[in-house]
């Protein structure tokens, strides 16, 4: 999904977003997700940006790092919003290995001259204590490293209700969108030239 700017054919800048579930808008309409939203906020700002939605279901960091370089090179983003991690802890895999994949794609998007917004997400506890305290506390650690943005935790405003989630318990209703999208936006707007 491509979201044009305000009065604009094309944008010369793109803001390229790149996660799973929580940004492909699962079990909803595209166009009542957070991203769409969000191009929807840069409109009304009337920043000239673009808006691509690169987000599939059940991407891991694994996945993404595979998929970035083309990307990139597709849409030469001057931002990329990195929202993965989640699919990576709800299958057990080592947090180690989705640190790895994460600093990669920093890495890989900076050197495309990209600026990095890192979005955070918790897990369930049932993977225990210590797994899930590392697992939420690599993101804060890897935007640290890497001075990127960072948005904490993108469900901060609503986790702890119910009502917020669709009936799997862990994918945000048509309600939750707009709260996750200003917790992006807080992060993002610095990040935005205009």
């Amino acid at each position: 999904m491509v979201l044009a700017p305000w009065g604009a054919v094309a944008a010369e800048r793109s803001i390229l977003v790149v996660g799973d579930s929580l940004s492909a808008a699962y079990g909803l309409p595209q166009e009542r997700g957070w991203v769409a939203l969000l191009g929807e906020r840069i409109k009304r700002e009337r920043l000239d940006y673009s808006v691509v939605n690169a987000s599939i279901s059940g991407d891991t960091t694994g996945g993404g790092l595979a998929r970035i370089d083309r990307l990139l090179a597709q849409h030469k983003p001057a931002v990329v919003v990195l929202e993965l991690g989640g699919n990576d802890g709800l299958r057990g895999l080592p947090i180690a290995e989705m640190r790895k994949n994460l600093a990669a794609m920093v890495e890989r998007s900076r050197k495309a001259g990209a600026r990095v917004l890192l979005v955070g997400v918790y897990i369930p506890p049932n993977y225990g204590p210590d797994y899930t305290k590392e697992f939420f506390d690599s993101f804060g650690e890897l935007a640290k490293r890497h001075h990127t943005a960072l948005v904490p935790y993108i469900m901060q405003d609503f986790a702890l209700k119910p009502e917020f989630f669709q009936p799997d318990r862990i994918h945000p209703t048509v309600e939750a969108q707009p709260l996750m999208m200003e917790q992006v936006w807080k992060a993002l707007r610095p990040l935005l030239k205009g």
